[in-house]
């Protein structure tokens, strides 16, 4: 009702009405901020907000968490309901990052701030292994292709990384089998945000659109979509070539929901649900977790 009658054609148009109706998120976000403390950082470039339980996190514990928004849009707070029942269900500590958005600050910039932010909790002391990557939509494309770069550099890659319904390719080739049954996008979409985050840039780039990457030497994934999303394609090429480089990767799919529904925690089970294998994934990968529900 909303979304799918955004104006087409106009750039200024779509960021502007993507940051107005996905900025609404930051009303209710304190629905889902109880049992945690929230703890703002700015720092050397770095804009983020710490999220742990109020009680029984393991500090040494972290979750690099990269909110979608198809990278014009968003925010840490617009995300609190998926970065604060993290930290609850997962019983680690949340950064949220709070990088640079497009079109003001293109491609790469939002993968520029990721490296940057890793660096910065490595600094910390916070060691590879006890770090996971997660994020939604453009989020979790970003996840992929920040760990394609630290692979590039011979960095140590964390522990893990959660594609919650991963936009990958920004192409907008693909054949997109739920273009009539996605209940928010059409698949002229994909290149409407794709020009507005890629100015002169390529698409086909691996940090860009990273289906198109070797992933070999990537660690585990946990990749969610709904069956009736348009970016279900993206998420099942991920799977696909993940496991032909080898890695242990992990497709769930869940049926007739919509994009990034494990924002809707509290309103439909199926968020809660998806959010706890999230969680236990993250737990089974980082050194000697401890579940804690």
């Amino acid at each position: 009702m909303v979304v799918k009658r955004w104006p087409r054609g106009n750039p200024a148009a779509i960021v502007s009405q993507c940051r107005k109706f996905l900025g609404l998120a930051s009303i209710f976000s304190g629905l889902h901020t109880g049992g945690t403390l929230i703890t703002a950082v700015t720092e050397k470039g770095i804009r983020c907000e710490w999220i742990s339980r109020n009680v029984g996190s393991l500090p040494d514990k972290v979750i690099l968490y990269l909110h979608g928004g198809g990278y014009v849009s968003c925010s840490p707070i617009t995300h609190r309901a998926i970065t604060c029942s993290l930290a609850r269900m997962a019983s680690c500590r949340v950064f949220a990052l709070d990088y640079h958005l497009a079109p003001e600050h293109p491609f790469p910039s939002a993968v520029d701030d990721v490296e940057t932010a890793y660096q910065w909790l490595l600094r910390q002391g916070i060691k590879p292994h006890d770090i996971s990557f997660a994020g939604d939509s453009a989020g979790g494309g970003l996840v992929v292709a920040t760990l394609i770069r630290l692979r590039e550099k011979q960095m140590q890659l964390p522990a893990c990384g959660v594609c919650l319904s991963p936009w990958l390719d920004l192409t907008g080739t693909c054949e997109y089998r739920n273009a009539e049954s996605c209940a928010m996008f059409r698949s002229t979409d994909v290149s409407a945000f794709a020009s507005l985050y890629l100015g002169e840039s390529a698409a086909d780039l691996p940090e860009a659109s990273p289906i198109f990457a070797d992933l070999n030497g990537l660690p585990p994934l946990l990749i969610q979509a709904s069956s009736t999303e348009l970016l279900l394609d993206d998420a099942a090429r991920l799977q696909e070539k993940a496991s032909a480089c080898g890695i242990n990767s992990t497709l769930s799919i869940y049926p007739g929901l919509p994009h990034v529904w494990q924002v809707f925690v509290g309103l439909i089970p199926e968020s809660r649900e998806a959010l706890l294998e999230a969680a236990e994934f993250i737990r089974g990968h980082q050194s000697n977790s401890q579940p804690s529900l």
